[in-house]
């Protein structure tokens, strides 16, 4: 059974990323399915090696209401059968944040789930109200008959298991009830958090602070995921975290799939 290969990595603005490494990574993973969050750019800012890269369709969504701010780019070695960049919901589709590809065996999403941030009046709430549209969406697909694979940063750790200090944080966005309730919602709805599968425990995170050397103590969040719907369990052949791979305050992450 042939495996498919996918990464996600959160790569905190793709232009420097591309200084920092990207392509070094791209060319010893090989992945067959690149996604990334938090671009940053849109197409016209990027040269031809992001653009067009060897080997490798490319797929942007941007932000279209302000520069500099969010984005979704997926990399395929395989051409999707279709292409979308709207759940329907003009708010959510103007920030860039999803990137639907069709794959015929499955359709995969690649997400940049919205902070919460408490600074920004609105936000959470935004948040929470994205997460119900978005699955939703899914919902309707798989209504159809439709195997779903969703990746990217979801900027929620789930349990307490997920990060470094969670008694901590438990009144910090990424962590609160409210938020870690629509992951529970996710799992209720028959997602599988794909990491989980093969791996328990806590010290797997996949994002830091850039700050008090967070990092190399790895006081950290696990805030990027797989998700895929039930019927695609069988499937699961690997996933992984990769802490070790740098260039963002996130680190990739990885699945497997048997196809």
């Amino acid at each position: 059974m042939p495996h498919l290969s996918l990464i996600s990595w959160n790569v905190n603005g793709i232009r420097a990323a591309a200084q920092k490494g990207l392509f070094e990574y791209l060319a010893t993973e090989q992945p067959d399915i690149f996604c990334m969050q938090e671009t940053k750019a849109h197409p016209e800012q990027l040269d031809e090696t992001l653009t067009h890269p060897d080997g490798y369709h490319a797929f942007y969504h941007s932000c279209s209401v302000r520069k500099g701010y969010s984005g979704v780019a997926t990399f395929s070695k395989r051409e999707p059968a279709r292409v979308s960049t709207s759940i329907g919901v003009e708010r959510f589709d103007a920030e860039g944040r999803v990137l639907e590809t069709d794959f015929e065996d499955f359709v995969l999403f690649n997400v940049y789930f919205p902070n919460g941030s408490m600074e920004e009046k609105g936000r959470l709430a935004y948040k929470l109200e994205f997460y119900d549209a978005f699955f939703a969406y899914c919902e309707e697909l798989r209504r159809k008959g439709r195997k779903i694979v969703v990746c990217g940063d979801f900027n929620t750790s789930h349990t307490e298991d997920d990060l470094a200090r969670p008694k901590e944080n438990v009144a910090t966005s990424g962590f609160m009830p409210n938020e870690r309730a629509k992951l529970d919602d996710i799992v209720g709805l028959g997602y599988v958090d794909t990491f989980r599968a093969f791996t328990q425990g806590n010290g797997h995170y996949s994002w830091w602070s850039f700050r008090q050397g967070a990092r190399a103590r790895n006081v950290g969040w696990r805030l990027d995921y797989f998700f895929v719907t039930d019927d695609l369990r069988q499937n699961l052949h690997h996933a992984s975290i990769q802490p070790d791979v740098m260039g963002s305050d996130h680190c990739p992450v990885k699945l497997v799939l048997a196809l």
